[in-house]
């Protein structure tokens, strides 16, 4: 069932795991991830970035179809839809299509800015009964064209914006989209620590997630991180599984070329990863 995430990231904060975010791209993608979590019986967050959405028809048809979807296929674990990364308009335009959690992106804003907007869209949320993230210290790498530095969090700018209201805050904290390089020098805890110590109780996110060693995972689970983000690794392992598929010539045997055979064992590597990262984050048998 689609609701706000308000009430499971507070139950993880408070029971210290994290719910895992995996974000979604077409329908094989939304099917694995939600069947994976029915399995599990683990709360799971649905991220759609706006260039997915996009690429899916825009908001209107994502939120249709997942709202279908869970219907159809029985799904009875609390599942969000969450708009990743969200524009000014695109958090306004989410809201409007019936998503059921928000993020507002302000970090590269200047921090009055940021807190501007960021109150115009708490405002509009607590309306609605969605819950509502938003970001300090941009998080590095690159999401849909918008490219960060891994800028580390202020304590004080994280305490002004958790103040409004939100429901969760993403602090940059040295991670980043995408693959990690390998001179990466890891989360910087000690930050988190301030962060954590500035916002007791604010739940926090961690963006980034793929590549990131399970020791820091969850290291960051135990010092207030109860949201963690994974769309990278999903995609590394539906290409490779897919990859493997075409090159074994499968493709070329009967109707192997039926797209739900060619997809099939993408969306088994899908559903293999997210398990293995709802097992990580402790949200197995959460629901």
């Amino acid at each position: 069932m689609i609701v706000s995430a308000k009430e499971m990231i507070a139950h993880a904060k408070q029971e210290r795991y994290a719910v895992g975010q995996f974000n979604i791209n077409n329908l094989e993608w939304t099917k694995a991830v939600l069947l994976t979590a029915q399995e599990c019986r683990a709360p799971v967050i649905l991220g759609v970035s706006e260039g997915a959405a996009k690429y899916m028809c825009g908001f209107r048809t994502v939120a249709a179809m997942v709202q279908a979807m869970t219907e159809d296929l029985g799904i009875s674990i609390p599942a969000a839809l969450h708009i990743d990364h969200g524009s000014y308009e695109g958090a306004k335009n989410a809201i409007e299509a019936g998503f059921s959690s928000i993020m507002f992106d302000g970090s590269h804003y200047g921090i009055e800015e940021n807190l501007e907007k960021s109150r115009e869209i708490i405002d509009l949320c607590k309306r609605k009964g969605l819950s509502v993230e938003c970001e300090v210290g941009s998080i590095g790498g690159e999401e849909d064209g918008v490219i960060g530095a891994g800028e580390i969090a202020d304590p004080e700018e994280c305490k002004r914006i958790a103040e409004l209201g939100v429901t969760m805050l993403a602090a940059g904290i040295g991670n980043i989209h995408g693959k990690y390089p390998e001179n990466w020098k890891g989360l910087d805890f000690a930050a988190l620590e301030r962060i954590q110590q500035a916002i007791p109780g604010t739940p926090l996110v961690l963006h980034g997630g793929t590549g990131i060693p399970k020791e820091m995972i969850q290291k960051a689970i135990s010092l207030g991180v109860c949201k963690i983000n994974v769309n990278t690794e999903c995609q590394l392992a539906f290409a490779a599984a897919t990859r493997r598929y075409v090159e074994a010539g499968k493709d070329l045997e009967g109707k192997g070329f039926d797209p739900r055979k060619l997809l099939a064992p993408g969306f088994d590597a899908i559903r293999e990863t997210v398990k293995e990262k709802m097992e990580l984050f402790g949200c197995v048998g959460k629901a």
